[in-house]
């Protein structure tokens, strides 16, 4: 399997994860201690990962990348792909090689798959949600994302058949209420993005009132901050199609499809992200 990322450094990442496991530059480290000392050097192990919940899988060629870089010559055959939503027990990989590589690397493996394919899972989850209230409406993720790893839970969540919001500070404007506070308005704040040439800008509101100011000044997506579907509802009428409207805050599996169902383009969801719980997801070695 193929692995890369715009802006992401795949063989970094894998060596810098195993070195953290492995103590590289600590003292007494660089070494798995119980795999060395239990493991005879020339063992081989063949095992099998699988989901013991249904879940989305993502995260499955960051796995085999971890295998490989400490035995190149390990056989991995992958079962599903990244993507697919499995029922409980489903294999996803099964592998073949040196036991004591394979065991050094099976951690930080799991750990990858797990935590992608619980994002993914989750954002599965509210995507079904939300087409009970909308067919047209897009989830989005947000900026909630861990250090380091933003790419890679930005890629689970389109595993997970959402979108990702913009990937960092970089790529659009996103005025806040603590933007505004400064610049003093909704429209001065947007006027300033506007004349630096940024493009695109993003908007938050919170009342009905900001609405004209941010599109006069040149917003060109409006997110509606903690608004009840009936807000909602007369938000997007007041827009008119003038602007991307984005529904944001207090969504939750519950309150996604009425959210939707206002009509607004988007609904953004940071819990994605920040708090989807990991996916139970095993692996069992057997002597060869």
């Amino acid at each position: 399997m193929t692995f890369s990322l715009s802006g992401f450094d795949l063989s970094a990442f894998i060596r810098s994860t195993l070195d953290e496991d492995l103590g590289v530059g600590l003292e007494g480290g660089g070494l798995d201690v119980t795999s060395e000392s239990v493991i005879p050097a020339d063992a081989r192990f063949a095992g099998v990962m699988d989901s013991r919940d249904p879940i989305t899988v993502a995260g499955l060629p960051l796995a085999e990348a971890f295998f490989r870089h400490l035995d190149p010559d390990c056989v991995i055959e992958a079962l599903v792909s990244d993507g697919d939503r499995v029922a409980a027990g489903t294999d996803l990989m099964r592998l073949t090689g040196n036991a004591r590589a394979l065991l050094t690397a099976e951690r930080s493996a799991l750990n990858i798959v797990q935590h992608l394919s619980g994002i993914a899972t989750m954002a599965r989850e509210y995507v079904d949600a939300m087409r009970k209230g909308s067919l047209t409406c897009t989830l989005l993720d947000t900026r909630k994302t861990l250090p380091g790893l933003r790419a890679l839970e930005k890629y689970a969540v389109r595993q997970g058949g959402a979108q990702n919001h913009r990937m960092g500070l970089w790529d659009a404007a996103m005025i806040k209420d603590n933007h505004v506070a400064v610049a003093g308005s909704v429209g001065e704040a947007v006027r300033r993005a506007r004349d630096a040439g940024v493009k695109p800008i993003i908007c938050e509101v919170d009342r009905l009132d900001q609405i004209e100011p941010a599109l006069d000044a040149g917003a060109h997506h409006l997110l509606l901050d903690n608004m009840a579907p009936d807000v909602l509802r007369e938000a997007v009428r007041l827009v008119a199609g003038r602007a991307a409207t984005e529904a944001s805050g207090g969504i939750n599996l519950e309150t996604i499809a009425a959210k939707a169902a206002s009509g607004v383009d988007y609904c953004s969801v940071g819990r994605l992200t920040q708090s989807a719980p990991a996916a139970d997801v095993g692996l069992d070695f057997t002597p060869v």
